[in-house]
């Protein structure tokens, strides 16, 4: 019920600043050359007036740099940060992104993944867009690209759809824990008054949710779920990479605010201990009826909610099987959570 809020709220109308103000596009880059040549002219041609286009390569062996510079020298849009791995930040995503944002020309930035696709050529403007009521974040939506057929893209959708859906719900009620980097904005101020990522620079991932966690507040967060601004992922192919993928989002979540950390917490464990009673009630028969009742009507009511969120996000297949899918996450989560105790992820590639 908590996140009905963000389920059934009708969409803000975007109110239009007096001019659009001048942006900065920034895409952190590690081995992405295939990607860059397909994405590059997408974020070239957004109908924006005034935006940087900041393209970071770091340390990448594959072309990553010489894609870049080659579209760099026909656009003087472009601003190229190369960047050599550093002993004292060893593949740090982090590393990488401070030295692009000191590059960035305008007190905006939006960012985004070297594998993602804007949604509409409206993206960049409709995130900046929702800067407005001296908001300084922007939570936008990163989709992932729908494969038929395949059962492991429908759970990794569903998934995102469900992350999406407690990230976008807490902010709702003025509580923001966290952003995606496929889709996050936020203002150069509020980069430097958070003094960027030294508070937790040592962490090799999480320049995304780590950041929004420090720094969102009830006042200066704002959601952006127009479809047009949405941006589409490759996703992963093989459940070993997924996993990988997960418990280094996890392993992050261990850093988070205690008292984000305790609601989430809470979350996932009243919802392994609902299952767990469900089914030694039953199994004891004791007074099944009722049992079976209020299981229908609580996941009668989730299932609205999921179903809400889904089709506002344009994932309404993924509803369909919202309790099985359910049960799969507890049960992913729990796996996750074992794996994480016995060897930690380091690196964000």
């Amino acid at each position: 019920m908590f996140f009905s809020r963000f389920a059934f709220a009708k969409a803000e109308p975007t109110k239009a600043h007096k001019a659009n103000p001048p942006v900065s596009l920034v895409v952190c880059s590690k081995n992405e050359a295939e990607n860059l040549r397909t994405n590059i002219p997408l974020w070239l041609a957004q109908q924006y007036d005034d935006y940087q286009l900041v393209l970071i390569n770091d340390a990448s062996i594959d072309q990553t740099k010489e894609v870049i510079e080659t579209f760099a020298a026909a656009d003087k849009r472009i601003t190229v940060v190369n960047v050599e791995n550093n002993e004292a930040f060893w593949g740090s995503k982090k590393y990488a992104l401070t030295l692009g944002i000191k590059r960035a020309a305008h007190k905006l930035f939006v960012f985004t993944d070297a594998d993602c696709v804007p949604n509409s050529p409206f993206w960049l403007r409709d995130m900046v867009l929702s800067f407005h009521n001296q908001k300084e974040i922007v939570l936008g939506y990163g989709a992932y690209k729908k494969v038929k057929g395949s059962i492991l893209n429908s759970l990794i959708r569903y998934e995102t759809v469900f992350t999406a859906l407690q990230y976008f719900g807490y902010a709702q009620w003025g509580n923001a824990y966290m952003g995606v980097g496929r889709n996050l904005a936020y203002s150069s101020d509020l980069f430097y008054e958070q003094n960027g990522f030294m508070n937790h620079m040592e962490v090799q991932s999480g320049d995304d949710d780590l950041f929004v966690n420090a720094a969102a507040t009830p006042k200066n967060t704002a959601l952006c779920v127009n479809p047009d601004a949405f941006t589409v992922s490759e996703p992963k192919r093989t459940f070993s990479e997924w996993i990988i993928q997960k418990r280094r989002h996890v392993h992050i979540a261990n850093h988070y605010k205690k008292g984000h950390q305790f609601l989430l917490g809470l979350f996932y464990v009243s919802q392994i201990l609902f299952v767990l009673l469900a089914v030694v009630l039953l199994s004891l028969q004791w007074h099944w009826p009722i049992v079976l009742w209020i299981l229908a009507v609580r996941y009668l009511i989730n299932w609205i909610i999921v179903g809400k969120v889904a089709f506002k996000l344009k994932e309404k297949d993924v509803a369909f099987l919202y309790p099985f899918y359910e049960l799969f996450l507890i049960i992913f989560q729990l796996s996750i959570f074992s794996s994480n105790l016995i060897a930690k992820p380091r690196r964000w590639k």
